[in-house]
């Protein structure tokens, strides 16, 4: 779309990808309003997040479309779907099924520590609802993500 009024005040979808073909996507709990995670999509992704109403990914580290829950069980149901002003950020409200936990360390959330600023700065990391709702070496078979101790929720 190249008519910039159009794209921002029009009332036709079309999403700006950037030059990788890739759209950055902001997810919330739709229960809580929580920031579960950032991610990104490509036109196939939201291709078939529109279709099924389940979050579909770009994974820019293994390079693949991905289903989020497919292997933890965990997946995402879309809620509401917004895009920016400019159409190149979306932001999506899901309902969470399994666990709960949006996270592949096995919290709710991908923000799950909080970064010190201010006098406080250069400090170290402190937990923010860092309890895990699963075990990541039990669901996904690797120790990477399973450091650090089990909490029940």
């Amino acid at each position: 779309m190249e008519d910039k009024t159009e794209r921002e005040e029009g009332d036709v979808f079309a999403p700006a990808f950037d030059a990788h073909g890739l759209l950055p996507v902001i997810v919330t709990s739709a229960e809580t309003g929580e920031v579960l995670m950032f991610a990104y999509m490509n036109e196939e992704a939201l291709a078939r997040s529109l279709e099924t109403g389940e979050a579909h990914y770009w994974s820019r580290s293994r390079d693949t479309l991905w289903r989020k829950g497919e292997t933890s069980g965990n997946a995402q149901r879309i809620v509401e779907m917004r895009t920016d002003c400019d159409q190149d950020v979306l932001w999506i409200t899901v309902t969470m099924t399994g666990t709960g936990a949006c996270c592949h360390t096995g919290r709710v959330s991908c923000f799950y520590r909080s970064v010190p600023f201010g006098k406080a700065a250069g400090q170290k990391l402190m937990p923010a609802n860092a309890t895990r709702r699963f075990d990541p070496e039990a669901v996904y078979g690797h120790e990477s993500a399973a450091k650090g101790t089990l909490k029940s929720s």
